[in-house]
């Protein structure tokens, strides 16, 4: 699906428009293109298929090229899925193409992160400013990420609370996912941190000030995300093994309790087979009162060893 916008400014009313042609100044959107619609963008807008293709990999790796006179960046971005009514998250490539009539962004999923722009969530966006466009993209990015690790850290507590009484593997499955979509996080976070790291040496996004101090922002951001991700994956690393020995400690006090009861019961049960052969001799064989005696004995036999166990703490 190819949409296109551009930003308008009348009479100092900024407003974001949806086109059906490719302007100059424009933002082409492209989600899970068709091959038609990928060659299409190539011949109107004289671009490298590779660049165009290059999102549409989702194993694609961060990195930028430049090629005449359009660049390409491509970085990873966070996605919420939902798995057996559980968020699971994974990264995406986002590839982000600079050329001299317009700003083209593919993706394989529709992303929060340009649906804030196509939504007029961010402040002091303007198509036509293509090099600015750019950071605004990469610094929503690192922002998309905190918020997903914030959520992450909100989902573990949330199954921790619950582990106390836990006695299946569902919850360490939980945690689990968590942790492997830390380690998705970590490591496209880190491949976005080289790619940040080579475009301060582009002189594309060098021309003004503003610009630079954004640039470095989106640096410290992404670096944060990195930090927050080291410290989370160390904190469910801990949870994980806590959370294992949790769920075996209340198996082993199920069992226990299973095993007293059948202790308890196991005493009328010999009894009971004992007085119950037909054999002469039998105490209390010829008593009326034979049967309430064999039963208070099973009785005070049971209180007895529940009095014992009870006091050696075995439930």
């Amino acid at each position: 699906m190819i949409s296109i916008y551009k930003t308008f400014n009348i009479n100092n009313n900024v407003s974001l428009n949806k086109l059906d042609e490719i302007e100059p100044g424009s933002w082409v959107n492209v989600v899970s293109p068709t091959d038609h619609e990928i060659h299409l963008l190539s011949k109107k807008l004289d671009l490298p298929l590779d660049f165009l293709n290059a999102a549409l990999d989702d194993e694609e790796s961060s990195r930028i090229e430049l090629e005449d006179d359009n660049l390409l960046v491509v970085v990873d971005i966070p996605f919420s899925e939902k798995e057996e009514n559980s968020l699971t998250y994974d990264t995406y490539p986002l590839a982000i193409i600079y050329t001299e009539k317009a700003l083209v962004t593919v993706c394989l999923k529709n992303s929060r992160v340009l649906q804030d722009f196509i939504k007029n969530r961010v402040k002091d966006f303007y198509t036509y400013k293509r090099s600015r466009f750019i950071l605004q993209i990469l610094y929503r990015v690192a922002s998309s990420y905190l918020t997903s690790l914030r959520q992450i850290d909100k989902k573990s507590l949330m199954i921790q609370r619950k582990l106390q009484k836990a006695m299946s593997n569902r919850q360490f499955m939980q945690l689990l996912s968590l942790r492997n979509s830390l380690i998705y996080f970590s490591t496209s976070l880190k491949s976005n941190e080289v790619t940040l790291e080579k475009m301060l040496k582009l002189e594309l996004l060098q021309r003004y000030d503003e610009d630079k101090e954004l640039l470095e922002d989106v640096i410290v951001e992404n670096k944060q995300a990195i930090e927050m991700t080291n410290i989370y994956a160390d904190i469910l690393r801990g949870t994980m093994d806590v959370s294992a020995a949790v769920i075996s400690n209340n198996l082993n006090i199920v069992m226990k309790f299973l095993t007293t009861i059948t202790i308890v019961f196991t005493i009328p049960t010999i009894i009971s087979g004992l007085w119950g052969m037909n054999v002469q001799g039998i105490p209390f064989g010829m008593d009326s009162f034979g049967f309430w005696k064999v039963t208070g004995i099973a009785v005070i036999l049971s209180l007895g060893s529940i009095i014992y166990m009870y006091k050696k703490k075995l439930f």
